[in-house]
């Protein structure tokens, strides 16, 4: 990778309430400076995040758009409203959103160029179920993902979780990490060229304080989507302190 500095977005998920936001907040605007800090809530706390989140280097994501700008689509965001929240980030095609709302891939990369042209980074999420792992399947899997996922001139974030470890406390081993990231590294170069090398990989499933510092120095691991642990201040920001200096 290129750049070395990396990237710790925190994955909210369906938890959090208003009053949480000021506390929250303040606390992670004592973040590391040699990591970038990301932080998405639901789209209820968007707003209160970003006043709470002003003059900060902390940035604002959120978890999904839809893959037009407006029209009649019932309880869904356009990723043009999202970037007037001032969110900068959104997570596409994570796990849940693929397997609860029958997400193709097809219908990843529609969200992920209309979150391009709205002005937001996609972080477009990628992985295998146990099974497939088992089956030999996984890297077959995530190639199939970025080939039908990412659109031509993709600019963003690519995340990789093994949807087997997502909230489950297991992580895969550290070659398995490696071979997986090299996996889409190559993926990546293969479809975008040289604009595939700048590209980062987080890496995502069961990151916590405890196993951080061992993720993020693995090779071609440009950061952590981080789940549960995100939910908590100090937890989040002792992730962000593992991360390897530049």
């Amino acid at each position: 990778m290129t750049d070395m500095r990396q990237l710790i977005a925190g994955n909210w998920k369906m938890h959090g309430r208003l009053a949480e936001v000021a506390a929250y907040a303040e606390a992670i605007r004592k973040a590391p400076a040699h990591v970038d800090i990301l932080i998405c809530p639901p789209f209820t706390l968007l707003d209160r995040f970003a006043a709470a989140l002003s003059s900060s280097a902390v940035a604002l994501g959120a978890q999904d758009c839809h893959p037009t700008p407006q029209g009649a689509h019932t309880g869904d965001i356009s990723a043009q409203m999202l970037a007037e929240t001032g969110a900068t980030h959104v997570i596409l095609g994570h796990s849940e959103r693929r397997e609860n709302h029958g997400e193709s891939n097809a219908v990843v990369m529609a969200k992920a160029q209309a979150a391009i042209a709205a002005g937001l980074t996609p972080i477009v999420c990628v992985g295998e179920t146990e099974d497939q792992r088992n089956e030999g399947e996984a890297e077959g899997v995530v190639r199939g993902q970025l080939a039908h996922s990412l659109p031509a001139k993709f600019a963003g974030v690519v995340a990789y979780e093994p949807i087997w470890a997502i909230g489950t406390g297991r992580t895969p081993t550290e070659a398995d990490v490696t071979t997986m990231h090299a996996t889409i590294r190559t993926a990546l170069l293969a479809q975008l060229g040289e604009a595939g090398r700048g590209i980062k990989i987080l890496y995502g499933g069961s990151v916590k304080p405890s196993n951080a510092a061992t993720l993020l120095a693995l090779p071609e691991v440009g950061g952590a989507l981080v789940g549960g642990a995100s939910l908590q201040a100090e937890d989040l920001l002792a992730i962000a302190a593992s991360a390897p200096r530049s």
